[in-house]
């Protein structure tokens, strides 16, 4: 049986489309630090593709008094984090689009495929705004509004509706073992960015964005 037409690109945005995944570092790091709470690049791997709030929790694993803040405290460490963050992606310009994915986002376009982000982060727009790509997008998901957040599939599903594409004929595109557990529970076809190590789910592996182009994202998906 002939394999469905592909008509729809869903992206994640941190990693994928920008790397704004350092100024979250920054953000958590500060945080940590100032909490007197140990937080290194090996731990900020966990976070990613990870909500806020959990991400938090994942922070205060090496907090020594598991009752030191309450729930209240926690939603404003979670505020004071996201706060530095959103001043930090405030420098981000046009030029901090990754390798290869605005040529793409032109490709996908002029080959009439649908495209989408699915962000956990609830500063998506802002920072497509800053890269200035959101006319290459026909739709970005409100993470805000997502009842479960990845890997759960809801993010993908919300926007593969919003797309008007059926999940099976849709690709997703992520750099994080989380995200791509989402796109699998979605039905769709998983490409994954970055090191075989972290992201065991993926259909197909390529180690850069340089590397995903509309022509290899064709050759993934009919081959799957």
């Amino acid at each position: 049986m002939e394999k469905q037409k592909l008509k729809a690109v869903i992206f994640d945005l941190d990693g994928v489309i920008t790397d704004s995944a350092e100024f979250h570092y920054i953000a958590w790091k500060n945080l940590a630090d100032k909490l007197g709470i140990f937080f290194d690049r090996k731990i900020n791997e966990r976070l990613k593709g990870v909500p806020r709030m959990d991400s938090l929790e994942i922070i205060l694993e090496k907090e020594r008094d598991p009752q030191r803040f309450s729930e209240l405290q926690k939603e404003a460490l979670a505020d004071e984090k996201n706060d530095e963050y959103v001043k930090l992606i405030q420098t981000i310009t046009p030029q901090d689009t990754l390798p290869g994915i605005l040529e793409l986002l032109h490709d996908l376009k002029a080959g009439g495929i649908k495209t989408a982000i699915a962000s956990a982060s609830k500063n998506a727009r802002v920072i497509v705004e800053r890269l200035e790509v959101g006319h290459l997008f026909d739709y970005i998901a409100d993470a805000g509004a997502i009842k479960n957040q990845k890997p759960a599939p809801d993010v993908f599903i919300v926007s593969a509706e919003n797309l008007s594409v059926p999940p099976s004929q849709c690709v997703g595109v992520e750099d994080a073992e989380a995200g791509l557990l989402a796109i699998k529970a979605a039905g769709m076809t998983a490409i994954g960015i970055g090191k075989e190590e972290n992201l065991k789910s993926a259909d197909s592996l390529l180690s850069e964005t340089a590397d995903l182009t509309y022509e290899r994202i064709l050759e993934i998906y009919y081959a799957k």
